[in-house]
């Protein structure tokens, strides 16, 4: 299938690209290419590029960042989707969007379905939201997917930055009290696949690992699996840090967004594993020593 991704160069678009283009006829576009914040640019591009599948894994992700960049946060982040949709509703394309769990305001705990009512906290989440709403009037039975801190082998993310704190330092720290779920680009490759498909209903889903933890949990797994990887750090201990002690934050932060994801595997057949075997996979193949050559 013809696949156009938006937003290749980031954590997640580049690890599509690398993944389906085996499969498929794969063309990966990044800002340099088109500013999705340009509509008419967008436009443009979108109507005389053929596809079959349109995915955008664009936008503008620093949270505190979009509190003082509003009117880009909107265009990114609300406005491009509805258009992106409306255009590959127009070709009779799959359009598949990405959003965040940014979305829940996470004052109560559990896990969030997709069904459970959203009230962003900040503008971040508010145009993310707002970019799900415009996705799904679209014609074409339009994707929303969520997903929540993305790990992978194509861009640094939490856990990679952890680990090399701790390859200089025998103290590093984490926040204790934030919840969500870790989630592996790679997996994520092969669990939105067969929505390429027109037969798999359209809608919002999430697409995460399975479980939850803190930042303080996320990270002190990383470790131990570096360290059991043969990675020279200099702890496997990760102290507490709690969300109010951040004063850098600017922008509000939701706690609790631990995604379900039984809806993906219900539709799909696939089961998504344990986010800690997927980081450790990760680890593994990312930052274990190589071997001494023969």
């Amino acid at each position: 299938m013809k696949v156009l991704i938006l937003g290749a160069r980031g954590r997640l678009g580049a690890t599509l690209v690398r993944e389906w283009s085996g499969r498929h006829e794969v063309t990966g576009l990044g800002r340099a290419e088109v500013d999705v914040a340009d509509p008419v640019a967008l436009r443009d591009l979108l109507g005389r590029t053929p596809f079959d599948v349109l995915v955008n894994a664009s936008g503008l992700t620093n949270v505190d960042l979009c509190e003082s960049r509003r009117d880009e946060a909107w265009q990114v982040n609300a406005v491009a989707p509805g258009l992106m949709a409306a255009v590959a509703g127009r070709k009779g394309a799959r359009f598949l969007h990405f959003s965040t769990d940014y979305v829940f305001d996470g004052r109560q705990p559990g896990a969030r379905r997709e069904d459970e009512p959203t009230a962003p906290l900040g503008w971040y989440g508010a145009t993310k939201r707002e970019g799900e709403v415009r996705v799904l009037e679209q014609p074409g039975d339009p994707l929303v997917l969520r997903v929540s801190w993305v790990f992978g082998p194509d861009k640094p993310a939490f856990p990679d930055t952890l680990i090399q704190r701790a390859l200089v330092s025998d103290r590093v720290e984490a926040i204790s009290d934030k919840f969500s779920t870790p989630t592996y680009a790679v997996d994520v490759a092969g669990w939105i696949e067969p929505f390429f498909d027109p037969a798999p209903p359209g809608g919002i889903y999430h697409v995460c690992n399975t479980g939850g933890c803190s930042w303080q949990e996320y990270g002190a797994h990383a470790l131990r699996c570096a360290h059991d990887a043969g990675v020279p750090v200099r702890t496997v201990e990760v102290a507490p840090l709690a969300l109010s002690e951040m004063k850098a934050f600017v922008a509000p932060r939701p706690v609790h967004t631990i995604l379900s994801n039984e809806k993906l595997a219900s539709v799909t057949g696939l089961t998504p594993r344990p986010w800690q075997d997927a980081l450790r996979d990760h680890i593994q193949s990312h930052h274990a020593p190589l071997p001494p050559s023969a």
